[in-house]
């Protein structure tokens, strides 16, 4: 049985690192990541955002209301682990950046900013972010 689970873990190793797809997208409806959530995150609903580090691994987390968090769809075992998460510093939506390379307190000053601009002044935020890389 260990053969055959660790076995499984080739492929999906080799579809991970070769895998061209964007990792995370930004435009100016919200922010994208692949590892997260399978879906577009608003800027409206993110409160806040902080940085946090785990073995030199930066990680993005959104702070968003209770109403839109993933694990109030899941069941108690989900929910539980999203606690354990929330106790250890991080949020239901974390961005990893660990397979990202961008400077991750510009990144998260980055969306700050997005969430908190108004709907026309976002696009001119994501073309001037594009221009600086």
């Amino acid at each position: 049985m260990s053969i055959g689970f660790f076995g499984l873990g080739i492929p999906v190793s080799l579809f991970q690192l070769l895998d061209r797809r964007p990792q995370i997208i930004v435009n100016d409806v919200g922010v994208f990541d692949q590892m997260m959530h399978h879906e577009f995150i608003n800027w409206e609903i993110i409160q806040d955002v902080y940085l946090a580090e785990v073995n030199k691994q930066a990680f993005i987390c959104l702070m968003v209301d209770k109403s839109f968090e993933p694990s109030r769809r899941k069941g108690k075992f989900k929910q539980g682990v999203a606690s354990l998460s929330k106790g250890m510093g991080f949020q239901e939506l974390n961005i990893s950046l660990g397979f990202v390379n961008v400077n991750a307190f510009r990144f998260a000053e980055f969306i700050s900013a997005m969430r908190g601009a108004a709907p026309p002044e976002r696009d001119a935020l994501v073309k001037k972010a594009i221009a600086n890389i």
